[in-house]
């Protein structure tokens, strides 16, 4: 566990120093969960062992400390780039390091709780998606994603050939639509309808926004969340892309396995996303906490750059396509490449 809370808490102490006193802060933050992220990762790819053992227990106090702390930084993020006294350039600086902390830390922490079994957690990470104006993620990837991965019936899984901008105009409005059918037929009437919260959570963040800084704060609250949404998009995009379940009858597909998600062995940016790039073994075990997910180079399509390298180049699609295609043709079933 130290592995996790020092990457993770290492951003998140930068960023509010970065919120508090701009100038050098401000560019260390941005500089660490970019350069020295990737610099790390090229240093401690075959450093981390594919299969945990001794980074019990689960995880789960970091998981809260980091919830809670998402809110502080959110907000007062907000209040630093549209209300301070900061220069621009430092404005700038922390708007692209906290829109960064939001995608890929704050995302992979979120996505990470809402599958504990402890109500109070999974209410956490519906409430950070929420506050970026996201909580159907929370309905669409628990009841859809994770019941339809890597078939045609998932608006979150990439088609071969799909380009990250179409995948990500028909992945978000999938979720939005599909994710509430979902929620309705598993609730059948019952209760509170998820989605009402996620209505009045979103409203309720953009007041708070409108308090701090009015009109200027519900603008840059818009911008981190649409940034923040992007690169959740991004990582399903590049975790599933071109991966199908063969159909066993109409309808019916074989169970997910090790060779339906893209899986990345680099070491720091997997600590940064609580081992979110270790896609296939949560997949197969949803309720796995994040330290003990595993590694199976020889079963798991591997990606050939971490996966916040490969979310940059997803946003190149003939790039992209030269790199992915080839490599996802041998995880291709005949019948799928017709």
């Amino acid at each position: 566990m130290a592995r996790f809370t020092a990457v993770t808490g290492g951003m998140v102490v930068l960023l509010a120093l970065a919120m508090a006193f701009g100038g050098l802060w401000a560019a260390l933050a941005l500089l660490y969960i970019t350069v020295f992220t990737y610099f790390m990762d090229r240093i401690s790819a075959a450093a981390v062992p594919d299969h945990p053992g001794a980074e019990f227990p689960a995880g789960d106090g970091l998981s809260v400390a980091l919830g809670l702390a998402h809110f502080p930084l959110l907000y007062g993020g907000v209040w630093a780039i549209a209300a301070s006294a900061l220069p621009a350039m430092d404005k700038l600086l922390i708007f692209f390091a906290l829109a960064l902390f939001l995608g890929q830390v704050s995302n992979s922490n979120a996505h990470e709780l809402i599958h504990r079994s402890s109500r109070l957690m999974r209410r956490l990470g519906m409430a950070v998606y929420t506050s970026e104006l996201y909580g159907q993620h929370a309905s669409a990837h628990v009841r859809v994603h994770h019941v339809h991965a890597a078939t045609d019936r998932d608006p979150n899984s990439a088609r071969k050939g799909e380009n990250f901008y179409a995948f990500a105009a028909r992945a978000w409005m999938g979720e939005l639509v599909e994710g509430f059918r979902a929620e309705s037929r598993f609730r059948k009437g019952k209760g509170l309808h998820p989605y009402v919260g996620y209505g009045l959570g979103a409203l309720i963040s953009g007041l708070l926004a409108w308090g701090i800084a009015g009109g200027a704060g519900i603008a840059t609250l818009l911008a981190l969340s649409t940034y923040a949404q992007i690169q959740l998009l991004l990582s399903d995009y590049v975790q599933h892309y071109g991966l199908r379940r063969a159909a066993i009858a109409p309808g019916k597909w074989e169970p997910v396995g090790p060779q339906h998600s893209w899986n990345s062995p680099h070491g720091f940016s997997s600590a940064l996303m609580l081992n979110a790039p270790r896609h296939s073994d949560h997949h197969a075990n949803p309720s796995r906490p994040y330290p003990g997910l595993d590694l199976d180079r020889d079963r798991m399509p591997i990606l050939p750059h971490s996966l916040p390298v490969m979310a940059v180049l997803a946003l190149v699609p003939p790039v992209w396509r030269k790199v992915m295609d080839k490599r996802a043709a041998p995880w291709t079933s005949p019948a799928e490449a017709r």
